[in-house]
Order: structure tokens, then sequence, then C-alpha cells
């Protein structure tokens, strides 16, 4: 690759994280592994406020053995945290509106549309996604699709 192209930052939906948690789905399990060592070791991977919110929802009160705060916080202190790049703006929720009317998605699916767009993410990582769908340079990818 020519020094003069820079690999683009991807963007981790929550559902990527929670499968790293998958004691049943081994092949997704490391799929999933691969994507957030992948994104801590390359300083690439973004997440939102949205994902550390809705992975500590689900990891200390949905998942069949809960992380115990203790563990919850270590996860989001090694994590999530050096992760996190997009906060909630006005601009952040007028723009997933706008891709809510657009693409039929969930509120909450255009708000992680949108954190990936506001952090110049290329990719965003979802399983609950549309796989290749594209919001103008962002394509969606679904890493478990065969």
């Amino acid at each position: 690759m020519p020094a003069s192209v820079r690999p683009s930052p991807f963007f981790l939906d929550t559902n990527i994280f929670v499968c790293t948690f998958d004691e049943e789905a081994t092949v997704r399990r490391a799929k999933a592994r691969e994507l957030v060592e992948v994104a801590l070791t390359t300083g690439l991977g973004v997440v939102s406020y949205q994902v550390v919110q809705e992975f500590l929802n689900v990891a200390t009160a949905k998942f069949a053995a809960p992380l115990a705060p203790a563990d919850a916080q270590l996860y989001l202190e090694q994590v999530l945290t050096p992760l996190w790049r997009v906060s909630p703006t006005a601009e952040l929720y007028v723009q997933a509106l706008e891709i809510r009317a657009a693409s039929g998605y969930s509120f909450y699916d255009s708000l992680i549309v949108s954190g990936a767009l506001a952090a110049g993410c290329g990719t965003l990582y979802s399983e609950d996604l549309q796989h290749g769908r594209r919001f103008g340079s962002l394509t969606v990818v679904d890493p478990f699709v065969a």
C-alpha cells in the first residue's frame, strides 16, 4: 500500500462485542474477537457512546452469566474506552433521523450508522444491518457472512 494511502477507521456495532462472549458459536466468537483485537492494536477501531451503553447493559443483565460490576468496569476501561470516539451531539441525532427516513432502519440502528459516519469510518461491522448497504463512503459489512 502506498504511504499516501492510510487505512480507514472502522466502526464496531454492539453485536460484535456481544459475540466475543458467545460460548456456543465458536467461529463467530473467534471472528468477533479478531475484529476487536485489530481495532485495539491498530487504533483504527471506533465505537460510540451508544455501543458502550448497549454492551454494558447486555453484559451485566442479559448474558447467561452476566458480568460482575468489577469485570464490566475492567472491560470498559481496557476495551471500550480506548475505542470510544463518538459522543452525542445534536448533529448526530439530526443525521440519525435523516438516515432513518431514508433507510427505514430503526432510530437506534440509524444512530449507529450516524456514529460511524461522524467518525469518518469506511466500514461498519454489524450483523444486524444490511450486509453491503452503503451510506456515502460507508459500507455495512456482516463479518459473519460466509
